[in-house]
């Protein structure tokens, strides 16, 4: 990967967004996107993505001055989250059902109900 490549993962996206996305990028697999556009078009199309990707998932990977030389943004339902540990970016797994809420396992549940 060349210093300015950027990856572009969609998941369940909704229709055109895939096709929006081919004026800057090549789709090398289906919702796989890689292409060198430049900072200014790379905010341009996260702001179009997060606001358009609704119940789907986005993942875009770009260059950064980092100790890995990149950096994630996520968008979407369920998603990974990137989380910064000692300075490297690891992606953090969604937890529970789809439909619910993330709750952490130590919590007590009476009822049916998390206290």
């Amino acid at each position: 990967m060349s210093a300015a490549t950027t990856i572009v993962v969609l998941i369940a996206s909704p229709p055109g967004l895939r096709g929006h996305l081919t004026r800057w990028f090549i789709e090398v697999a289906p919702g796989v996107f890689v292409g060198s556009p430049s900072a200014r078009i790379r905010d341009g199309l996260w702001k179009v993505l997060a606001e358009r990707i609704h119940d789907g998932q986005a993942v875009m990977i770009e260059p950064a001055r980092t100790e890995q030389g990149w950096t994630v943004r996520t968008a979407g339902q369920d998603r990974w989250t990137p989380t910064d540990f000692d300075g490297l970016t690891l992606m953090s797994r969604p937890r529970g059902s789809a439909g619910r809420p993330w709750a952490p396992a130590n919590l007590v549940k009476e009822n049916g109900m998390t206290t």
